[in-house]
């Protein structure tokens, strides 16, 4: 199974071109995972990035979840939103968006962060795919909302799926429904580098003797995993200096699965480059 995550800065590349088109052609993968996807913005032409992602990619099932949602003046059915996609080959049995701590920052520019879910069916049974995009601000920030992402991860499989149990007549269609996997690969834009307290909270600390103390239950840095250089990978720039920000996290049940890493240097569709994983299902 090969996956994909990409920034895609509301499909606005590194020559201030809007092309929706461009993005398209660099995800080709059979899970993409996108974030900063618009709806309704003046920046990205006034379109609806995700009916236009869709209907390019149109052998996919997806689900968008926004963090940003805002009236667009004038209208009654349109709604200003920014936030994450993910795109599926293999029908997405449930989904749910997940909102992420905020903080309201004076004068810098604030935004809601989100963390949209996908069950997807798979060779080795469904497993929950997100596409997440944390925030810029700050690690203390950032911290409040891995905290949530690893609580949502542990409760994942006591939640269920949103809506499960015995179905009631008007609720018949449920029948059937699988139970919500324990396992996952959680995708995005995470704002922090390897070596951030954010990092650390998602993969473990580094051992006194060099080894990365992983919890059973926890998630594993695909890059890393598949032997990727651990100052390399880079996925976008800070002030001119290259950085690794954009990652995929797996159970550690699934590590073993992980078959390849790379990021695509030649895109051009965004102020980030896609990341690529083989996952042997």
């Amino acid at each position: 199974m090969q996956l994909v995550s990409y920034n895609v800065q509301f499909c606005r590349g590194r020559d201030e071109t809007v092309d929706v088109d461009r993005i398209a052609a660099e995800v080709d993968a059979d899970v993409i995972a996108l974030q900063e996807v618009d709806r309704y913005w003046r920046r990205s032409g006034d379109v609806d990035q995700v009916s236009e992602l869709a209907a390019r990619l149109s052998d996919y099932h997806w689900v968008y979840g926004a963090g940003v949602d805002l009236a667009v003046e004038g209208s009654t059915s349109k709604r200003r939103q920014f936030g994450n996609m993910v795109l599926s080959r293999s029908p997405i049995i449930s989904s749910r968006n997940h909102l992420l701590p905020k903080y309201t920052a004076g004068d810098a520019l604030s935004v809601q962060r989100s963390a949209v879910e996908a069950v997807i069916d798979t060779a080795i049974g469904a497993l929950r795919f997100y596409s997440i995009h944390l925030t810029h601000l700050s690690a203390k920030t950032r911290l409040p909302q891995v905290e949530t992402l690893m609580q949502l991860h542990r409760d994942a499989v006591r939640e269920g799926v949103a809506v499960c149990g015995a179905p009631r007549r008007d609720w018949v269609e449920i029948q059937g429904l699988p139970a919500m996997p324990r396992e996952a690969v959680f995708m995005g834009d995470f704002n922090c580098e390897p070596d951030s307290l954010e990092y650390e909270r998602i993969v473990g600390p580094v051992s006194d003797y060099g080894d990365r103390l992983t919890n059973p239950e926890g998630l594993v840095d695909a890059w890393m995993q598949c032997g990727g250089d651990p100052v390399g990978g880079h996925t976008s720039d800070f002030d001119g200096r290259p950085i690794r920000i954009d990652y995929c996290f797996v159970s550690t049940v699934l590590a073993g699965r992980l078959r390849g890493a790379s990021v695509d240097v030649n895109a051009a569709g965004s102020d980030h480059l896609p990341i690529h994983m083989e996952l042997d299902l």
